[in-house]
């Protein structure tokens, strides 16, 4: 037990470096002050923007999006939305067609693709989109989020500026009055945090498809998803890989709050581990080293410390082992998640971040044991 703990210790001690290296990145990265309409300085809108929304079975959704995009205030002859349908078994599509007035276009993938089974639907349904897209730079989100208003200005003020060829940009689950819901916006603002903290400091790649642009020559140039079009996942980041790799120093984290989209939180425990094993699962096919030791640090350190907390209920007499190495863990990510909080709005969520320390440990090591291996269902599909 003792030599379990001392192991933990030295974990610890290289997790903290790492926590303190995120946080200085994320304080450094420049936040971005909202712009008003017309406001002198302000890059004058010039490109054509394609907004595209892979969607399946988002009935009870959809609408909800597609209404925040028709109050975006960037203007609507520069813009276009395209929401591809990933052969829905509800009403997605017709809730569509209803806005086909409003210039929101449909496209469904079983009008394109065979009913044979490919692995991965949501990069099919992206690269269908673009290939319907008359825009310049391409802006994707989910069908469950919602836009703020200078969602797409903001994008395009941040790539003009700066001449970036992909920007990712803030994701924000609303904490609704679940326990469940507030512990996974804890969890997504320390993902958030580490992905604007990684573009800060160069570290490695990361990003979330839910609030992402990239310029369509950008994708073109990378051949799309091509050589990684054959797992479930990584729609998002295995592209932003490519990008990286292609263009160096083109790419971007977008820190403003006119920016900050919100999705809903996962309605079950079941389903937010099914969506958490599948964000796992493309781990084994990253291609840049620092991204896999990351990965290989946070997953030990919670693997042994769930270790001395499941050793405790054989030897109670080490409890004070288990509970210390767990306030030291608190301790080291307390002021990294109360700064990205705040960005965020959700500053007082993070009081009762200590709370959900075992559950976040016991999931961390449930996803990451089982994302590297097997099949898991996904929307109705079993993928791999």
């Amino acid at each position: 037990m003792i030599a379990l703990a001392f192991i933990s210790s030295l974990l610890l001690l290289a997790y903290a470096a790492l926590i303190i290296y995120y946080h200085k990145g994320w304080k450094s990265l420049p936040e971005l002050i909202p712009h008003t309409t017309n406001a002198a300085g302000q890059p004058n809108p010039n490109i054509k923007v394609t907004v595209i929304i892979p969607a399946r079975n988002e009935a009870a959704a959809i609408r909800q999006c597609i209404e925040s995009y028709l109050q975006q205030d960037y203007p609507p002859h520069l813009r276009e939305c395209i929401v591809v349908d990933d052969f829905s078994e509800d009403a997605t599509a017709d809730i569509v067609r209803e806005y086909a007035k409003n210039g929101v276009q449909l496209v469904e993938l079983r009008a394109i693709l065979s009913p044979r089974h490919i692995n991965s639907y949501k990069k099919k349904a992206i690269e269908t989109g673009i290939q319907h897209a008359s825009g310049e730079l391409i802006i994707t989100t989910d069908a469950d989020c919602i836009l703020p208003p200078q969602w797409i200005s903001e994008h395009v003020r941040y790539q003009q500026q700066n001449g970036l060829m992909l920007v990712a940009a803030p994701v924000r689950i609303h904490p609704v009055n679940s326990w469940l819901a507030q512990f996974q916006a804890l969890d997504f603002l320390s993902l958030q945090g580490i992905t604007g903290a990684s573009h800060s400091r160069g570290l490695h790649a990361m990003c979330n498809g839910a609030n992402l642009s990239y310029t369509k020559a950008a994708f073109t140039a990378v051949n799309g998803f091509a050589g990684v079009d054959d797992l479930a996942s990584g729609d998002d980041m295995f592209l932003m890989q490519k990008i990286t790799a292609r263009f160096p120093g083109k790419t971007g984290y977008l820190k403003s709050r006119a920016a900050i989209v919100d999705t809903a939180p996962m309605p079950s425990w079941r389903e937010f581990f099914r969506q958490r094993i599948r964000w796992a699962s493309k781990a084994r096919a990253y291609t840049e080293w620092s991204i896999q030791l990351v990965l290989a640090l946070v997953y030990m350190v919670n693997l042994l410390l769930l270790g001395i907390l499941i050793a405790t209920i054989f030897f109670p007499e080490y409890w004070w082992c288990s509970v210390g190495l767990l306030l030291i863990k608190i301790l080291i990510e307390w002021p990294f998640m109360f700064s990205v909080g705040r960005f965020f709005g959700l500053g007082k969520l993070v009081i009762i971040f200590p709370l959900f320390q075992p559950a976040h440990i016991i999931y961390t090591v449930i996803a990451g044991t089982f994302g590297q291996f097997g099949s898991y269902q996904w929307k109705g599909r079993e993928v791999r």
